[in-house]
């Protein structure tokens, strides 16, 4: 008995490990991108570039605050369109369902986009099938999702190796020598002036709120978990969720402040605020190679998350209407040997359509997020 204890406790753990890395792997992908898009809201005013993402941190509290409950009603999956659903009629649940499809299938193209862009960054003779190599990412990713819990480590591990080397930045850059001219500072005693830098501050948040994809993924991603009972499933969701705030908080205000304290402002064109961040830090070399693959990697693993998420929320709709009908067809929940739901994952497969559509350039496609995160919180929110 102590045996079979032993590996229960131990087949758990691999369990939440593999499926909580893969569903941060999205959030945790998005600190990439948001703290460059705030700065360039502020113009590159670094002095009001912490209090900004802090704000920020504090919104998605709020919001992950939401999506707990929906997990608590909700074990099964389906989070806020299953919330709406039930609050409002089963109509209502398109509207988010709809906004989480777009989310989820923008962020399979814009990350496989982005991984096939930092392939072309080390060889640029491969700009000729940028298309045909983001398009062979989301195959590979899909492919890898399919295969349930192998594929779910992998995808894991990608994430904990990308978290591990930015904490990496973090502490380097807090000994590093600034190498930029030093952050803008308003002056404390002007009102006039910390008044600007609190509209600035506030207006870039909608633009930083890029960070908040995924934060609902996991409400929707448990509909995978069919080998767990409900009150386990709400235990790995809640845990997932708000392992998922604590580390993208950490992340985020850490990169932030090295980023001041470095005095990195706007990046050149053919980098990013995260690489500049980054390279010097580590003073380029071993770190910053190691930090560029990580990321790519990361992004990868994003675009797996997305799969899980949308797949998961369409099984969970596929039972959830009237007489056992289900809001979406029933093959959606259908799950293979690997217990994963293969038509959501063909469905979020049209990731590859958007890809060619903007010529698999992933900037093409990033604006798009905004509509479909802030509709799905929206709705979210209300029906809780």
């Amino acid at each position: 008995s102590t045996h079979m204890f032993v590996g229960l406790h131990m087949r758990g753990t691999s369990l939440f490990f593999a499926f909580a890395f893969t569903v941060l792997a999205d959030p945790v992908s998005s600190v990439a991108y948001a703290i460059e898009s705030a700065l360039r809201s502020l113009d590159g005013d670094l002095g009001s570039l912490l209090p900004t993402m802090a704000a920020i941190i504090a919104i998605i509290a709020v919001i992950s605050a939401t999506y707990h409950e929906l997990i608590g009603r909700f074990p099964s999956g389906g989070g806020g369109p299953e919330g709406v659903a039930s609050a409002f009629g089963e109509g209502w649940a398109f509207l988010p369902l709809g906004a989480l499809l777009v989310d989820f299938t923008l962020t399979v193209a814009v990350s496989c986009a982005a991984a096939a862009s930092a392939l072309i960054a080390y060889v640029p003779e491969l700009e000729s099938v940028r298309t045909p190599i983001g398009l062979a990412l989301v195959a590979v990713v899909a492919a890898g999702v399919l295969l349930g819990q192998f594929g779910r480590v992998a995808f894991a591990l990608a994430t904990l190796f990308f978290i591990a080397v930015a904490l990496g930045v973090i502490v380097a850059g807090a000994f590093a020598e600034p190498v930029a001219a030093g952050p803008h500072h308003h002056g404390p005693g002007n009102p006039l002036v910390a008044g600007a830098a609190l509209g600035s501050a506030l207006l870039a948040i909608p633009l930083g709120m890029a960070l908040a994809t995924g934060v609902e993924a996991p409400s929707n991603a448990i509909a995978q978990l069919p080998q767990l009972d409900n009150r386990a499933r709400r235990r790995l969701g809640r845990w997932t969720l708000w392992l998922m705030v604590g580390i993208v908080g950490t992340l985020t205000i850490g990169l932030t402040a090295v980023a001041v304290r470095l005095g990195n402002g706007l990046p050149p064109k053919d980098s990013t605020l995260l690489a500049e961040v980054a390279h010097d830090a580590f003073g380029g070399g071993v770190g910053f190679a190691a930090f560029q693959a990580a990321s790519a990697m990361l992004l990868l693993s994003a675009a797996a998350s997305s799969y899980l998420a949308g797949s998961g929320v369409l099984k969970a709709l596929a039972t959830l209407g009237r007489d056992g009908e289900g809001l979406v067809p029933s093959r959606f929940g259908r799950i293979n040997r690997f217990l994963v739901p293969e038509w959501g994952v063909a469905l979020v497969l049209a990731a590859a359509t958007i890809l060619v559509a903007a010529g698999g350039r992933e900037q093409e496609l990033v604006g798009f997020y905004a509509i479909s995160v802030f509709a799905s919180f929206l709705a979210a929110t209300i029906g809780c």
